[in-house]
């Protein structure tokens, strides 16, 4: 990845915005920054942009999500549709190299939008190394960009792998009315379950199997061990899914998570709830697990991959926050404000490194919504109706409110929900588990969440998501015609059910 801009390095030093991180949050906020006519430099370490996301999580996850559901059909379920296939088999790096080929097609397309919004694009670790004096050759005055103050933040571009002591010297320094952070985060490493890169690993190297792993033991129950687990469980592989709490997918509303145990079971995986981990020993090629389970009665598992996806945390080491004073809270994230803008005049953050779910979409958002505050204009991002997703079949989404939630606030709430079973274009797709359920106000009626388990969940979710961001009620989706025989059927029997009276299923 080169400087987008062949001109003289001197005469690109300076910009109105500097992002520091070219995911989801930082791609698109440069993008934003451009349209509005602000300059605009991206810097980013990894040789493609597109961060995490595009390069090792979501986009090559769903991509394997994808090739191992074609295959667990073909498999299990075309005899009943008259199709005679034998016995499939999985050609695994196929697989590999198409997936490739898909995150290559969308990281070469974000460099492509960098060019078409004349965005400059420097390949390093960016670093904060405070404040310089002076407004920026040919860039807006900071009061112009929402900035505070007169001082110009200067950030290091520095050759990957150095920077993070602040020895040695960049390689070109960039100065800025405004600088966004969004440097992103990385999965959690365990101090008794260290990564090795081989037999225990991280979600990425659980996207580079070269084979299918006889037992694979997944150590998370949340939404990438779900899926990475959903993968090689589909090609053949044992699968356990090892959670210390007593239910997976924390945080989501019970029901779920209850029903997604119980269709996940029925493909073959295996859940051991309750039960903590201690300690792993791994020799010639074998881990062997050490866990307690809830009697405190010791566990032991032997696998030949260990998968630990227990969360990701926020990076900031190397980012000069702790040099210019960046305020970050006890978790690690940086401390903003409503609006994105951190504890230094004209630094702003975004993405997985602030208060917030760690998602692509609200960090994309994020993004859009601090470049048109940098901008003058009214950036704003409605955290209540971010949904979330879990891409395994059935799939999982959710947006707003939990039942739980509503129980603990005392919000007097009334609730429907429809079950995929008794709807005509699930039943015609055999794939029948799952429900719709929308949790609306008693009084106003307005929705407050809702949550899916069923076929494209990860679609439907999307009706509901606009629903709520006008503010609207679970009357509004009963009342809208939705096409028949359609999946979102079900969605609209979910929301006649709040009041009462679903037409195809007892209320």
């Amino acid at each position: 990845m080169e400087r987008e801009s062949e001109a003289e390095m001197s005469e690109q030093a300076r910009y109105d915005v500097v992002v520091i991180g070219a995911g989801p949050g930082g791609y698109v906020a440069a993008i934003r920054a451009s349209q509005l006519g602000l300059k605009t430099a991206l810097v980013e370490q990894r040789k493609a942009l597109g961060g995490t996301c595009l390069n090792v999580g979501c986009i090559p996850s769903k991509a394997l999500l994808d090739t191992s559901e074609f295959f667990a059909r073909a498999r299990d379920e075309a005899g009943a549709h008259g199709i005679s296939l034998g016995t499939p088999a999985i050609d695994v790096a196929a697989m590999m190299k198409r997936k490739d080929g898909v995150v290559q097609k969308l990281t070469g397309g974000v460099a492509s939008r960098m060019k078409m919004n004349k965005v400059d694009v420097y390949a390093g670790v960016g670093r904060l190394l405070g404040a310089g004096d002076g407004a920026a050759d040919g860039a807006k005055s900071a009061s112009a960009t929402g900035s505070t103050g007169d001082a110009q933040q200067r950030v290091g571009v520095f050759p990957d792998g150095a920077g993070e002591s602040g020895d040695a010297a960049p390689v070109q320094t960039l100065v800025a009315n405004n600088v966004i952070l969004a440097t992103g985060s990385a999965p959690v490493e365990l101090p008794f379950l260290p990564f090795d890169g081989k037999t225990v690993v991280d979600s990425t190297g659980a996207l580079l199997f070269e084979t299918v792993p006889r037992h694979l033991v997944v150590v998370g129950g949340g939404v990438i061990g779900l899926e990475l687990g959903s993968v090689w469980s589909r090609l053949g592989a044992k699968v356990t899914v090892v959670e210390v709490l007593p239910q997976i997918m924390n945080g989501w509303d019970t029901t779920v998570a209850k029903t997604m145990k119980r269709e996940l079971s029925k493909q073959g995986i295996e859940f051991l709830l309750k039960t903590k981990v201690t300690g792993v020993k791994v020799s010639r090629g074998t881990a062997t697990l050490s866990a307690t389970a809830a009697d405190d009665s010791p566990v032991e598992l032997k696998a030949d991959k260990v998968l630990v996806a227990v969360g990701r945390r926020p990076v900031t080491a190397g980012s000069g926050c702790d040099t210019v004073g960046v305020e970050l809270d006890e978790a690690g994230r940086v401390t903003t404000d409503a609006h994105g803008r951190t504890s230094v005049p004209g630094i702003w953050a975004v993405g997985d490194i602030v208060t917030g779910p760690m998602l692509a979409h609200k960090a994309e958002d994020d993004g859009m919504a601090v470049a048109e505050q940098i901008a003058g204009k009214a950036g704003h991002v409605n955290y209540e109706t971010v949904p979330n997703v879990i891409y395994t079949w059935p799939e999982a989404a959710s947006v707003g409110k939990t039942e739980d939630q509503l129980k603990a606030d005392g919000v007097a709430y009334r609730s429907g929900s429809f079950p995929f079973a008794a709807n005509g274009r699930a039943l015609a797709m055999d794939s029948t588990g799952g429900m719709v359920r929308i949790l609306a106000d008693e009084e106003t009626d307005r929705i407050l969440g809702a949550h899916i388990v069923g076929p494209w969940a990860s679609d439907l979710i999307g009706e509901i998501v606009s629903v709520m961001e006008f503010g609207g009620s679970a009357e509004d989706i009963a009342r809208t015609v939705h096409a028949h025989p359609t999946l979102s059927e079900v969605v609209r029997e979910a929301a006649l059910g709040v009041d009462g009276r679903m037409i195809h299923a007892k209320n």
